[in-house]
């Protein structure tokens, strides 16, 4: 399909209720043989590596605890450096590179800018001048929890409503300012980088988005505003920050000087959570 075609029609779907619908489904209760084979067809049709999976398909009662699975322990190792920042997912790189006037690079001729995003204009000051930006796909088949790229404490998170485009290839190099037309939730961590913003990007189908620092928050339903953690929660690298009921996209930002990205890490280039990623200048 045209991706022209793809976008004309994701504009008629009701994207919002039909997300609603499809995460209700995920976490209704039913017979066991049904969910286990929901469970085996989507590991087939997206190529789930279930080898890394803390349970098999009978250690999950719904769906949507398969989807956001956890991983068996050792399988991923963050990397010890504390000069390095790691990923905090598993995923493919969309962009990286460093912001221009407050400005974030979406795809070849789409922009957008940070203060949309983070809808905080403070905050966005921190980054606007030459911060490093980097941005993450999840794709289905991949392991679905954020993790922390640094050491530090979470001083704050806002929740931002949105709509629930598609974060797919196709909608991003089509659609101005996906990232900050979608639902998404904030998270900021301050440590030796300086300030870290971790947004979560919400999605089409997306049930979810859930942070492991507070159980009051998810975004089905919710009251979008700002949280300010007093005092800040510590967080090492490595550490859950939340995960998503269903996949999406991450975005990093730091403030400028802080952090430079590894030269691999490039549009396509994959990512596996803990994995250096970039470091102090």
């Amino acid at each position: 399909m045209q991706d022209g075609t793809f976008l004309a029609l994701m504009r008629l779907v009701p994207k919002s209720a039909l997300s609603r619908a499809v995460g209700t489904l995920t976490r209704l209760p039913a017979p066991a043989p049904v969910h286990r084979a929901a469970m085996r067809a989507f590991a087939r049709a997206y190529r789930v590596d279930m080898s890394e999976a803390e349970q098999d398909f009978g250690g999950y009662g719904r769906f949507s605890d398969f989807f956001a699975r956890g991983l068996r322990p050792g399988v991923r190792q963050v990397d010890p450096d504390p000069r390095a920042v790691v990923s905090p997912v598993d995923g493919a790189v969309s962009q990286a590179g460093v912001l221009s006037r407050g400005i974030c690079l979406q795809a070849k001729g789409i922009q957008f800018p940070v203060e949309r995003l983070l809808d905080d204009a403070d905050l966005a000051a921190r980054f606007a001048l030459g911060g490093a930006f980097a941005t993450l796909y999840l794709s289905p088949r991949d392991y679905h929890r954020v993790h922390s790229p640094v050491d530090g404490a979470i001083v704050s998170s806002r929740y931002l409503r949105g709509e629930l485009w598609p974060v797919n290839p196709a909608t991003v190099r089509n659609r101005d300012a996906l990232f900050c037309l979608n639902e998404r939730l904030v998270t900021v961590v301050d440590g030796p980088f300086g300030r870290c913003a971790v947004v979560k990007v919400g999605a089409t189908c997306v049930g979810r988005i859930r942070a492991a620092y507070d159980d009051r928050i998810t975004h089905a339903g919710q009251e979008a505003g700002l949280r300010a953690y007093h005092p800040a929660r510590p967080v090492a690298r490595g550490d859950e920050l939340g995960r998503f009921e269903m996949g999406s996209t991450v975005i990093l930002l730091f403030e400028p000087g802080r952090v430079v990205w590894d030269d691999w890490l490039v549009a396509g280039a994959a990512v596996r959570m803990g994995q250096r990623i970039g470091g102090a200048p």
